[in-house]
């Protein structure tokens, strides 16, 4: 957030100020945190600030804005509205209940390596963050006659999100790499999605599993939307292969690194800016 109140306009329901033109971030309290799986924890949100969160909105990202350690809430709101500004992470909404103004977030559990995973890893009730957005969905029409997904673990909450939002006459294949057997989620994916989940137990090793898959398998014929997100090494195998050997357009994949080994968040950012 800017420093110079100048660019404020008035607060919203959090007491923060919102830069003219966006909308204010939103102070959210933690309900609930667990571990999904061994290597998944979800946080739950909850609150009036959810009031008027957009419905629909599966699959989207949002920026969450982490609080330091022991910082207190009324700290971490004038941050908020006044600076200087939080640390900041990428995240993806997995299920909004508007009913019951509750939020769910998927973090990838591992440990201290990075900020966000720090904070889920710790959260329990009463703690809070701070979210901008969300976007709309990754896919929002579904008009192919075949559906490609694939994500690692990073990328679950989308790919899932984008399954449960397809026809139920959907057909297709998601493949899921994930880092132990265990890691396996239920899935409201179409019956006709066939879903295949592979192991690499060191995520920060280069994997070349997903591509093979995708490779070997028998293509299909008619139109084919994808939703495939992950570290940015496959990504780029698979932007190539499916744009320069099976020609699929451009508006038919959504195809996006979502992080790249041996890179920060804000280092992959800037990496990605410089390639266009």
């Amino acid at each position: 957030m800017r420093e110079r109140t100048d660019h404020m306009s008035e607060p919203n329901g959090n007491g923060i100020p919102a830069a003219r033109g966006r909308p204010a971030p939103r102070l959210l309290t933690v309900k609930a945190a667990w571990h999904l799986t061994p290597n998944m924890i979800r946080v739950t949100f909850a609150g009036p600030e959810l009031a008027s969160f957009p419905e629909g909105r599966e699959g989207g990202n949002c920026k969450l804005m982490l609080p330091e350690p022991d910082e207190s809430r009324e700290s971490f709101a004038k941050r908020l509205s006044e600076g200087p500004a939080p640390v900041r992470r990428t995240y993806t909404v997995r299920h909004y209940r508007a009913d019951a103004q509750e939020l769910d977030i998927d973090f990838v559990a591992h440990g201290d390596n990075g900020p966000a995973s720090r904070w889920a890893s710790r959260a329990k009730p009463g703690d809070f963050l701070g979210l901008a957005g969300p976007s709309t969905p990754k896919m929002e029409r579904f008009e192919a006659d075949w559906y490609l997904v694939a994500a690692d673990p990073s990328a679950v909450p989308v790919a899932a999100a984008a399954l449960e939002a397809m026809p139920r006459d959907a057909q297709g294949i998601a493949v899921f790499e994930m880092t132990s057997a265990e890691d396996r989620q239920q899935i409201d994916a179409p019956e006709g999605i066939e879903l295949h989940w592979l192991v690499q137990p060191d995520p920060y090793q280069p994997s070349s599993r997903q591509e093979e898959l995708i490779r070997a398998m028998d293509w299909p014929e008619g139109r084919v939307q994808t939703c495939i997100a992950g570290e940015s090494g496959v990504i780029r195998a698979l932007r190539a292969f499916l744009h320069q050997e099976k020609h699929l357009p451009r508006e038919d994949t959504y195809i996006s690194g979502y992080w790249k080994i041996g890179l920060v968040e804000d280092e992959h950012q800037q990496l990605k800016r410089a390639e266009g």
